[in-house]
């Protein structure tokens, strides 16, 4: 046990600690957000929004994140990434506490909408920043540090939600929201400040390549879309399959979910650092998360023994530890030949696309079509994303073989 454990911490040797301060930021401003799992309680119950209301709402919440991410790409590649992330964490705090006091429809809904507009700004500004104090060697164990900070982070923070609606009501929540994005921010000046941390990987193009015209980058943007969509129904519809189909109560709901959280807190690094030291491209690996998550949905189909549910929730487990740390390492690599931030920003961007479509058109589906039509659509989306990633590793090989 002794041995395992410590093969377990030298997964994370030789990280910079600069990637570790960034780690630590994450998670004080992942777990932070803690209004955002309550939000449709909180603008039904509290401020007695209809459904249709709270609909709209989110809309706002996702074009706000994905004009936030667009600006803070642009504004990554002007300013630098130190500037942007200091910006949006506090500009984030003050404005998460000033959005308790927002409460007709109109209000609230420009109001949320310009605290994800200004939150988002710090994604790809953060990325930058990671690349730049990562070796290259290091890059896709430092994303999944980062990975384990965010996945920590929105696991404590609904737990400490609910403990603060219980003893302080709603208004608590953004109080304690606003606070943490400060807190992070005091962190942030005092060890990120670019006088006292040390980059690794400075990149600097004389002639930078918009991230518009990379062709093997958009194809790479339009399949994590589609990840992202297909990724998503798993915290959207699959909560309601497990109850209406399966019977399964909230508590076993509950340990499902959780399971997800657990297996990707102890065994993604470790998996993370075994397959850098292969012979796998990231493109082909990216092929193969996106193949598991696709499968996840199509066995459900096959059998209705509860077990199958525990096969679906672990292929779509490793599928993402694979998927999301090369995809997000792609992402930076590639990032190199151009304008950093805007090629941060695009690939935050195809994220917060899937958020905007992918709950609700999984919703109509499932409400339209039944559960059983809606996996077999959701695969054919995942299998169009793993035919992308094909046609982005058949493209990238051709261009290696021209060079050579």
């Amino acid at each position: 046990m002794k041995t395992l454990f410590n093969n377990y911490l030298n997964t994370f040797k030789g990280l910079s600690q600069e990637v570790w301060w960034l780690a630590l930021i994450t998670l004080i401003n992942r777990a932070g957000t803690m209004v955002i799992p309550f939000l449709s309680l909180y603008l039904t119950k509290s401020l007695n929004f209809t459904l249709s209301d709270v609909g709209w709402i989110m809309s706002a919440f996702g074009l706000g994140s994905v004009i936030g991410s667009w600006l803070g790409g642009r504004l990554t590649d002007k300013i630098g990434y130190y500037k942007v992330m200091v910006f949006s964490l506090i500009t984030t705090g003050i404005l998460f506490i000033a959005l308790q006091f927002l409460t007709t429809f109109v209000t609230f809904s420009l109001g949320i909408f310009l605290v994800m507009l200004v939150a988002d700004m710090f994604r790809p500004a953060m990325f930058v920043a990671l690349s730049a104090y990562s070796k290259p060697e290091n890059k896709t164990r430092s994303v999944t540090l980062i990975r384990l900070a965010i996945n920590l982070g929105f696991s404590a923070g609904p737990a400490i939600g609910g403990i603060i609606i219980t003893t302080l009501s709603y208004g608590g929540l953004f109080w304690v929201d606003g606070i943490t994005c400060i807190l992070a921010t005091l962190v942030l000046i005092n060890v990120l400040n670019p006088k006292k941390a040390k980059t690794l990987d400075t990149v600097k193009t004389e002639h930078p390549k918009s991230a518009y015209q990379d062709k093997a980058f958009l194809i790479f943007i339009l399949a994590m879309v589609l990840f992202g969509v297909v990724f998503l129904q798993y915290f959207s519809t699959m909560p309601l399959y497990y109850k209406d189909v399966h019977y399964l109560t909230e508590l076993e709901i509950g340990i499902l979910l959780g399971m997800n959280g657990f297996i990707i807190f102890a065994f993604e690094m470790p998996l993370i650092k075994w397959l850098e030291n292969t012979t796998f491209t990231k493109s082909g690996l990216m092929l193969f998360g996106a193949i598991l998550t696709g499968l996840s949905f199509l066995i459900l189909n096959f059998s209705s023994w509860a077990g199958i549910l525990i096969i679906g929730m672990l292929l779509m487990t490793f599928g993402e530890m694979i998927a999301f740390p090369f995809s997000n390492a792609f992402a930076m690599d590639r990032a190199k030949k151009g304008n950093q931030g805007e090629y941060m920003a695009l690939y935050s961007i195809s994220f917060s696309i899937a958020h905007i479509f992918g709950h609700n058109a999984g919703m109509r589906m499932v409400d339209g079509l039944g559960f059983d039509n809606t996996w077999y659509i959701v695969t054919l989306l995942a299998a169009i994303c793993v035919f992308l990633l094909f046609i982005l590793r058949q493209y990238l090989n051709r261009k290696r073989a021209s060079r050579l």
